[in-house]
């Protein structure tokens, strides 16, 4: 039988160590570094062994100096299926003497404000060819880009931020780099996010809820 995992009893279970969760607990991500294109190709195949006998398929990106890999069970979010393939990936890894590298584990979603999202989002939805997967989000159907997420406001319009989901082991040190590289903090509600804004008062949020 499947079962449902927040995002701590994933993090809580045996071997996953490798793998961080991010887009409000939808996604459990790991990236693991490779000394070349040849040995990322190798991994790849255990995964795809792995994911067969499992039934269960995960993202995989393949580049010359590392693999990133995604799993989660659909709109659901994540599952006991999810923690167990996550568990196998590292330990084929770990077959290979390929270490994992969490720091560079997130999730992008461009956020548009508006005043009414029934009239905005289909235009979004047109230009950019994604799929609609409720009434405020698009989703690249081969995840690619980054998510899209429509804002209700009351007053506020044409306003667009980005939203960086991180870990929540590492989102600390994000939002520590982004105020050294000369942003401002606009508002702390850690320890779920924060938005800090550039020296010309663009923003971002970075998020760890879930």
């Amino acid at each position: 039988m499947t079962e449902r995992l927040t995002t701590d009893e994933f993090l809580a279970s045996p071997g996953v160590g490798d793998w961080g969760v991010v887009f409000g607990g939808g996604w459990a991500c790991a990236h693991f570094r490779t000394a070349s294109f040849v040995i990322g190709a190798a991994l790849v195949q255990e995964i795809s062994v792995l994911a067969a006998a499992a039934g269960h398929y995960p993202d995989v990106d393949l580049r010359p100096n590392g693999v990133y890999v995604r799993t989660s069970s659909g709109l659901s979010g994540l599952s006991s299926r999810d923690a167990e393939l996550a568990r196998q990936i590292s330990s084929a890894a770990a077959e290979l003497n390929v270490v994992a590298d969490p720091t560079v584990v997130q999730q992008v979603q461009v956020a548009i404000d508006a005043l009414d999202i029934a009239a905005v989002r289909p235009f979004w939805h047109a230009v950019l060819g994604y799929a609609a997967v409720n009434d405020e989000d698009l989703v690249d159907d081969l995840r690619r880009g980054p998510t899209f997420w429509f804002q209700q406001m009351d007053s506020q319009r044409n306003r667009v931020h980005i939203d960086i989901y991180v870990p929540r082991d590492q989102v600390e040190a994000r939002v520590a780099a982004g105020l050294a590289a000369g942003g401002q903090m606009v508002r702390d509600n850690g320890p779920d996010w924060w938005t800090l804004a550039d020296p010309e008062g663009n923003e971002a949020d970075l998020a760890a809820w879930g």
